[in-house]
C-alpha cells in the first residue's frame, strides 16, 4: 500500500464501489477502505459470500449488487477490507486501522461513501436483550443465513420494515406480527406526490411486496404508543392505537425500524457543513450536484449525502468519482460532463417518487423523541425524562452544551444512537426547529482507537499532532 493516492474512497457500498470504478477508469490511483469483510456495504451485505443459495429469499434487487461488485473487482482499485477509518481532515489525510495497526495516507481527493444508519427508536425497553433493529436482523440473514425464530414482532415504519418482512416470509420464518407506526396523517401529506410515485417501478414492486407480506403476517396499523417490557430480556410488547386500550403481546424477539438517516460522523468531524432536511427529519452534509462538500477535495456519495436508495447511490457514486478525477486533472470538465450525462438521466429516474416515500414514512414525533423512561443516550444511560428536564430547566441551547451537563454523545457510539434524539428533544423544549438547535460538534477519532493503535503510526510527529488536533 502506498502512502498516498489520487483518490481515497471510504465505504464499499454501491456508492463507494461505483465511485472507485469510475475514477480508476479515468486514470486515477484509488484506494478503497471499508470496515466490512467484503464489498457490498449494508444494502448489498455479503453479496459475494452470502450462504443463502435460494436467490429468491433476498430478492432480485439485492442481486443487482453483484454486478456492481464485479465491476469494482475488475477495476484495478486498491481495496482494503477490515479497515476502520477514524480520521479525516481538511488536508485530506485519512487515518485508519487494520488488525490493530494504524496508519495515515494522503489523498488528492476523498470520496466518502459512508452510507446510512438506522434512525434511533428510543422507546421503553429498546435496550433489552432480544431487541434488534431491522437492519441488524437483515445483516444476519444476508451474511449468516440466520433469521429470528419464535414469536417475532416487527415494529415501526418504512420500506426496510416491509422488505425484511418479505425476506423473512421467503426464508420460511415469517414474523408473528407487524406493528405499523406510520402516522395516519402522513397519507394526506404524501398524496400530492402519489402520481409521480405510481409512474416508477418502485410502486409496482412495493405493492407486490406488501401484498405478499399481508397474506402471511397479521398487521396492526395506526400504532401510536409502543413499549417493550421484560425482566432480563424482551418478553412483552405493549401498544396502543389512537385512544384505544393498551394491548399486550408476548414476544421472543422485537425488530425495530423507523427509517434511515445519513451517517454523519466522518464528514462532520472533518468539518463539512450540515443542513437540516425537514422532509426526512434529519441532518445531512451540504453537497452540490457532484457530491462536493463545503470543504475542497472532499466529496460525499450515496445515502451519506441524503437518503435516496441503493440504485441512486450507485449513480451518485459514479458522479462523485468522475468529479474527483476531473478535480485532479485526469479528465477535462467537458469530458466529465459528457460521461455524466447518461448517469444523471438514470439518477433522475431513480429519484422519482422519493418525495412520496419521504412524506409517507416520516416517523411520528413521539417515536423520534425519547420516551420518559427510555434511554435516550445508551452509552451514558441518560433517560428521556432526564434529557427533557435538563433541556427545560437549564434552557440548553444545543447538543454540545448538553454534553457538559449529561455527557450525551461522549460514549463509544460518538452520538450515532442519540444525536437526532437529543437535538429534537432540545428543539421541542425551546419551541424551535432542529435546524436552529444544530448537531454535535464532532472530532477525530470518529471510531474508538486504542493507544497501541495510535502508537503504531509510523508517520512523523508533526502528522501525529495534526491528528490529535483533529
Amino acid at each position: 500500500m502506498s502512502d498516498g493516492y489520487d483518490i481515497v474512497v471510504v465505504g464499499a457500498g454501491p456508492a463507494g464501489m461505483s465511485a472507485a470504478t469510475a475514477a480508476v477508469a479515468q486514470g486515477a490511483s484509488v484506494l478503497l477502505l471499508d470496515e466490512g469483510a467484503g464489498p457490498g456495504g449494508q444494502i448489498y451485505r455479503a453479496v459475494t459470500t452470502t450462504p443463502l443459495a435460494d436467490r429468491a429469499v433476498l430478492g432480485a434487487d439485492y442481486w443487482k449488487g453483484a454486478a456492481i461488485a464485479a465491476a469494482f473487482a475488475g477495476s484495478g482499485a486498491t481495496y482494503q477490507p477490515g479497515a476502520t477509518v477514524w480520521h479525516l481532515d481538511a488536508e485530506r489525510r485519512v487515518g485508519f486501522s487494520v488488525d490493530g495497526q494504524a496508519r495515515l495516507v494522503q489523498a488528492g481527493q476523498v470520496v466518502m461513501a459512508t452510507g446510512a444508519q438506522e434512525r434511533p427508536f428510543p422507546i421503553a425497553g429498546w435496550t433489552l436483550p432480544g431487541v434488534l433493529t431491522a437492519g441488524a436482523a437483515q445483516t444476519l440473514l444476508k451474511a449468516q443465513g440466520l433469521a429470528a425464530t419464535g414469536r417475532v414482532v416487527l415494529a415501526g415504519c418504512g420500506p426496510l420494515l416491509w422488505l425484511l418482512a418479505a425476506q423473512s416470509v421467503a426464508a420460511g420464518r415469517p414474523p408473528s406480527l407487524i406493528l405499523d407506526t406510520t402516522p395516519r396523517g402522513n397519507w394526506g401529506r404524501a398524496l400530492p406526490y402519489l402520481p409521480s410515485f405510481l409512474a416508477t417501478p418502485y410502486a409496482r414492486k412495493g405493492l407486490a411486496l406488501m401484498a405478499r407480506v399481508r397474506r402471511a403476517v397479521p398487521i396492526v396499523s395506526g400504532v401510536t404508543e409502543l413499549a417493550i417490557e421484560g425482566e432480563v430480556r424482551a418478553e412483552r410488547v405493549v401498544y396502543r392505537r389512537g385512544t384505544g386500550a393498551p394491548v399486550t403481546v408476548q414476544v421472543d424477539h422485537v425488530l425495530l425500524h423507523q427509517g434511515v438517516t445519513p451517517n454523519l460522523n466522518l464528514p462532520a468531524a472533518a468539518g463539512c457543513a450540515l443542513d437540516w432536511n425537514e422532509a426526512q427529519a434529519c441532518f445531512q452534509p451540504r453537497t452540490d450536484e457532484w457530491g462536493a462538500t463545503s470543504l475542497p477535495g472532499l466529496f460525499l456519495a450515496g445515502d451519506g449525502a441524503g437518503i435516496a436508495g441503493a440504485e441512486a447511490a450507485s449513480s451518485r457514486g459514479t458522479l462523485a468519482g468522475l468529479a474527483a478525477a476531473a478535480a485532479l486533472g485526469r479528465i477535462s470538465e467537458r469530458a466529465r460532463d459528457s460521461l455524466a450525462a447518461p448517469v444523471r438521466a438514470r439518477l433522475t429516474r431513480q429519484s422519482r417518487g422519493r418525495a412520496f416515500l419521504d412524506a409517507l414514512y416520516r416517523p411520528a414525533g413521539v417515536f423520534r423523541r425519547a420516551a420518559e423512561e427510555a434511554l435516550a443516550c445508551r452509552c451514558e444511560e441518560v433517560t428521556g425524562r432526564t434529557l427533557r428536564e435538563t433541556a427545560e430547566r437549564l434552557q440548553v441551547s444545543g447538543p454540545n452544551q448538553m454534553k457538559t451537563f449529561l455527557r450525551c454523545g461522549m460514549g463509544p457510539c460518538q452520538g450515532r444512537l442519540c444525536g437526532l434524539t437529543v437535538t429534537e428533544v432540545i428543539a421541542e423544549a425551546r419551541g424551535v426547529s432542529p435546524a436552529e438547535v444544530g448537531y454535535y460538534r464532532l472530532r477525530s477519532p470518529v471510531k474508538p482507537l486504542t493507544v497501541a493503535e495510535f502508537a503504531s503510526l509510523s508517520n512523523t510527529e508533526e502528522e501525529r499532532l495534526a491528528v490529535e488536533r483533529g
